[in-house]
């Protein structure tokens, strides 16, 4: 190593080369990185789904859903088991065990249910396929009082044109309804011809085909043969002949039935801005840049908008560039100030040259990170960048330590060749451990479980590939930049300077001297500061050393006795500024699309009034700017897209459902940098607005960007599900009760009413089963499907059944004839029964048992979502569960993710722990000193909860990512203290002495190490912008811990040492065989 270290250090052309490979790489590697707002990651989840088209959530539990949970619930690597039985599917999520393959397991779990050969006749093909996220980078919404169609086709034109854009490869149609060829036969019609729907189906798929034939070899070449009949318009169906007589006639469809060639009778539709509107979603995919995807949209927007007819509008919405573009902007500003800050701090505290070299290692370091980035696969996002500034001070410590013990070198005498190798050398070890040490600490983040870890999982990769390529730079290139020496200084200017270059040289003489003369007095008073403050209250403290130590204990009680009082709070995940606030409303199963969108106009005027009343207070602060808080307002009706893109981005198996029942009104804001309110205050007051929606199942408001699961989500679990109905309403009864909680709600919904149908002894008489009377109405009613077509890009479905007008009312069921074997027909009430009743909407099953999941949202100004589930898990549910017999319960969705996250960081804390303690018992050989060294930890830990006191904000996840980070930072000023002290014996002087003058020697780089990590972190704890909040924790955990420990390492480690001493002494005393003067010893405390 030694040998290594000397090699660079005298060849100045090896180290150049080695920076030069290393900012090369770098810079031809940025413009490659994938960028995104957040880091994509794996969501562990492998979804099965089953469509079971017009089934009832109970028939799909039963058909379904149970016998997939049955056939793979013994597979291995499953964590965690739940189905949704809905409307026409069973859907069936599977947690995969972390650390498992989940290829693997995907493989499994589509064997085992591929093999399974009881599922309903009706059922479609099970859709197998493991969950990968793709981040939407721009919506466009095609706007304008047009007709259905017309819209449709405008939007799939320009879908076309923006797949020809450079840079753009995936693009899909959304908030309109596919395509359907509709066959309406009337039940006159069938009894007028005799027919039958299966006559009718058979009739479709018979004559409506395109076929291969083979080919045909002759002597002039080989013919294809096939037979070419597909029908693909409605009036191609309408040719389609049903029967032909022997007279020569022929019944046509067209005789018998009416085709519609239009829409599928789903309740899908939305408004833009008031306007009927379709959206197209562009998606990034692989390493897709977004700014050059939404540059391209952008572009192409603007020049179609020209040539459209007047009343159809272009507009981007929901653009993710502009909003990384925001965060990206914001990191940089933050870290271009961090950088201006450190070298600040370098420059007053060490010579120019040598502040110069220090900070081009930060430099050096970024670029080299740069260049590893794509091979650990990651992007530049929000979070990387933030780590970046979370390293900016550190990633200097080990070049300030090596910095200056060339300089103190030099200060000797020395060549200064031999001043870069000695000083190096001699701090090389306790900087190889002291980067080794940090690089522990953050280790922890990599494995925390749960899906924020796996968000967060960016911000150590990256602080460890920075401090990697810093210790690189400190140890080989540094020393060979400051061989050198420093430069003479003149005491006047020269004369010889052409005089047009004379003014500059001026300039920058009289700059430099300003310079030296200010560092002169930095060190002059720090100089002072030591030898008069400083080592006259190190050495009292080491005279009173157990009441130094008293005291330090007390600190931490007191800050313990803080947090355990309440002082302050723990919230998981702080909410994420948003640029769009979204009102999502549930109404009961069954409610009429007409009345969801007459709750969905309500909500809808209440955001335009909101946006006038917002316009009007942003006009009275900023006159000259007249600007728009809320620029669009988006009505969905039949489906909830924002909800669902939400569910996805929190690592949830979430897809678009369309229902009558369900509505969204989204409005996007302004950027946050150009407004002054903030998206959940914005939420609240839109919620006051609407106010209480009459018969609303449930009434939700998304304010934050990232959604972490709900603040209260308790799932109950029981065999009997009218118990587990109960136990859910007395639960939201008692969550009212808590001052804070809003927007209760639970998973049960009552379903549609329905007609059970069954066979009554008149109908079996006549020959009439339960399975035919089931198809006849299905074919009536729900249609059957005689084909699927491909027209374009469009998967169309042909469905045979009633016209509309007889599917509107239970009085059509009374009109309907049942059809016999024998080819009669009966009248529906002579074969069949009915009995009226309702169902439910859907049913969730967790690990095979069904489940009520009660949620709640919590106003963190007036309650604590973790103060209040403490409450309830040791007074209220013991009780509830006591009532419910064979009642259990879960905490899910926010609070999962936290114990999750909580018990892997705190395990990996423990681990980190460890490691440190063997890093630093290698360089000291010693049992003891390391815990010295390790003292700083807890104290730092104490700085960091005082800092978010000094601050005003609540702990969180961050901040204990933060903490953890802390614990390598804050040991590396006392590794190299403690280093010092140890050489110092073997110098033969007394302990005492040997302290006070390490301590006096290593205060300088103590100081500013601690310093240049402060000043790094400075701009973001002063940061006001919205959406830089939820990361301050972290920095405010890491500078003020830092700070805090900088007094711990400089006083309590040396009387730590001290006390160390001590007791080797004493027990030497114990166990001494003879009677020896009681003496300091000179050699290194026994470990």
């Amino acid at each position: 190593m030694n040998k290594m270290l000397s090699w660079f250090a005298r060849n100045g052309v090896a180290a150049n080369l080695l920076m030069l490979t290393i900012v090369v790489g770098g810079l031809l590697t940025i413009s490659s990185i994938k960028m995104e707002i957040f880091p994509e990651f794996e969501a562990d989840l492998i979804v099965v789904s089953v469509p079971y088209l017009g089934a009832a959530p109970a028939e799909v539990e039963v058909g379904v859903c149970v016998r997939i949970e049955e056939a793979i619930q013994d597979l291995e690597g499953i964590k965690k088991l739940s189905s949704t039985a809905s409307e026409g599917v069973g859907t069936i999520s599977i947690e995969v065990e972390s650390g498992f393959d989940g290829r693997r397991l995907l493989e499994d779990v589509k064997s085992r249910v591929d093999a399974i050969s009881t599922f309903p006749e009706e059922t479609e093909k099970p859709i197998i396929r493991e969950i990968i996220f793709r981040r939407q980078v721009i919506n466009v919404a095609v706007s304008g009082n047009v007709d259905e169609a017309t819209l449709k086709i405008l939007a799939e034109q320009i879908r076309e044109d923006i797949l020809a854009q450079t840079g753009v490869s995936q693009v899909q149609l959304a908030s309109v309804r596919p395509y359907e060829i509709s066959i309406e036969v009337s039940e006159s019609a069938l009894r007028r011809y005799g027919l039958t729907f299966s006559e009718v189906v058979q009739a479709v798929r018979n004559s409506s085909l395109d076929l291969p034939g083979g080919s045909v070899k002759t002597s002039g070449g080989e013919i294809l043969l096939r037979s070419k009949g597909q029908a693909y318009r409605g009036t191609e169906f309408d040719q389609i002949v049903l029967r032909s007589r022997p007279d020569g006639t022929r019944l046509m469809l067209s005789d018998v039935a009416r085709v519609v060639d239009g829409f599928a009778e789903t309740d899908q539709s939305s408004r833009f801005d008031g306007k009927p509107t379709a959206l197209l979603q562009v998606f990034s995919v692989g390493d897709e840049n977004i700014l050059d995807i939404a540059g391209a949209v952008h572009t192409y927007v603007e020049e179609k908008q020209a040539r459209l007819p007047d009343g159809i509008k272009l507009t981007t919405w929901q653009d993710q560039s502009r909003i990384f573009q925001g965060r990206l902007d914001l990191m940089l500003n933050n870290g271009q100030l961090g950088f201006l800050f450190v070298f600040l701090c370098l420059a007053l505290f060490l010579r120019i040259r040598l502040a110069f070299w220090v900070a081009l290692g930060i430099v050096i370091s970024f670029l080299g990170t740069f260049w590893l980035m794509p091979q650990v696969d990651t992007s530049i996002n929000m979070l990387s960048l933030f780590a970046f500034i979370v390293v900016l001070g550190i990633v200097v410590d080990d070049a300030i330590i090596v910095g200056e013990n060339i300089y103190v070198h030099q200060q000797r005498g020395k060549d200064a060749i031999n001043a870069s190798i000695d000083g190096t050398r001699e701090v090389s070890t306790p900087v190889i451990f002291a980067v080794l040490t940090s690089i522990a600490a953050f280790s922890p983040l990599l494995f925390v479980d749960g899906i924020m870890g796996k968000f967060f999982k960016v911000i150590p990769t990256i602080v460890i590939l920075m401090l990697l390529f810093s210790l690189v730079e400190s140890l080989l290139i540094l020393p060979a930049h400051l061989r050198h020496g420093e430069p003479t200084h003149r005491d006047t200017p020269r004369r010889n300077i052409f005089w047009l270059f004379y003014p500059f040289y001026l300039a920058i003489f009289f700059g430099e001297r300003w310079l030296r003369n200010v560092q002169d007095f930095v060190t002059y008073q720090l100089k002072r500061f030591i030898n008069n403050i400083y080592a006259p209250l190190l050495e009292k403290a080491l005279d009173w050393r157990y009441a130094s130590v008293a005291i330090g204990f007390g600190t931490m009680l007191i800050t313990i006795g803080i947090v355990g009082a309440g002082w302050i709070k723990f919230e998981f995940f702080p909410a994420v500024e948003s640029e769009f606030v979204a009102a999502g409303v549930t109404m009961p199963q069954g409610t009429p699309v007409d009345v969801t969108d007459q709750i969905i106009a309500r909500i809808e005027e209440s955001a335009i009034q909101l946006q006038k009343e917002l316009r009007e207070e942003a006009i009275k602060t900023y006159p000259e700017d007249d600007p728009d808080v809320i620029a669009h307002i988006m009505a969905s009706i039949g489906e909830q897209p924002y909800a669902a893109q939400q569910q996805q981005n929190a690592g949830a198996a979430a897809g678009v459902s369309s229902a009558a029942h369900l509505g969204e009104v989204t409005l996007a804001l302004a950027r946050s940098e150009d407004r002054t309110i903030g998206s959940l205050e914005i939420a609240n007051r839109w919620r006051d607005l609407v106010g209480p929606i009459p018969d609303a199942v449930k009434l939700t408001y998304v304010s934050s960007l990232f959604n972490s699961g709900e603040p209260i989500n308790i799932e109950l679990s029981s065999g009997n599900y009218d118990q587990l109905q109960q136990a859910a309403a007395e639960l939201k009864q008692k969550l009212a009760d808590y001052p804070g909680v809003f927007d209760i709600s639970d998973s049960f919904r009552a379903g549609k009413q329905e007609v059970k149908l069954n066979v009554n002894p008149e109908g079996e008489a006549l020959g009439v089963t339960l399975s035919s009377l089931a198809r006849q109405v299905r074919q009536a009613f729900y249609g059957e499907e005689a084909q699927r077509i491909q027209r374009g890009r469009d998967d169309i479905r042909v469905m045979v059944r009633y016209p509309e007008t007889e599917r509107q009312s239970l009085g059509d069921l009374e009109n309907m004839r049942i059809r016999t074997p024998n080819g009669a027909e009966v009248p529906f009430s002579l074969a069949a029964q009915a009995e009226i009743g309702r169902g439910y909407s859907s049913i969730r099953r967790v690990d095979r048992r069904r489940v009520i999941a009660v949620t709640a949202d919590v106003d963190d100004i007036k309650a604590n979502a973790n103060e209040i589930l403490d409450d309830m898990t040791t007074t209220y549910l013991p009780t509830l569960l006591a009532q419910y017999p064979g009642l259990t319960y879960s905490l899910e969705g926010e609070q999962r993710n936290q114990a999750e996250s909580m018990t892997s960081l705190g395990s990996g804390f423990l681990a980190a722990m460890l490691v440190i303690y063997v890093l630093l018992a290698i360089p000291f050989k010693s049992y003891v000193q390391p815990l010295i060294v390790m003292s700083a930890i807890p104290f730092g830990v104490v700085g960091a909860v005082w800092g978010h006191l000094i601050m005003g904000i609540d702990l969180s996840l961050l901040s204990l990512f933060g903490i953890v980070a802390l614990s390598g930072v804050v040991v590396n000023d006392s590794l190299v203290l403690v280093d010092f002290i140890n050489r110092g014996r073997e110098s033969g002087l007394h302990l005492l002495e040997v302290i006070r003058n390490a301590g006096m020697a290593r205060f300088r780089p103590v100081l500013l190490t601690s310093l240049t990590t402060f000043a790094g972190l400075t701009p973001m704890l002063l940061e006001e912008s919205l959406q830089a909040q939820f990361l301050i924790p972290m920095a405010v955990s890491l500078a003020f811990g830092v700070l805090f420990a900088t007094s711990i390492t400089l006083l309590l480690v040396p009387i730590g040492y001290f006390i160390l001493q001590d007791f080797t002494t004493l027990f030497a005393r114990i166990f001494s065989s003879r009677e020896e003067p009681v003496a300091e010893p000179a050699e290194s405390p026994a470990g």
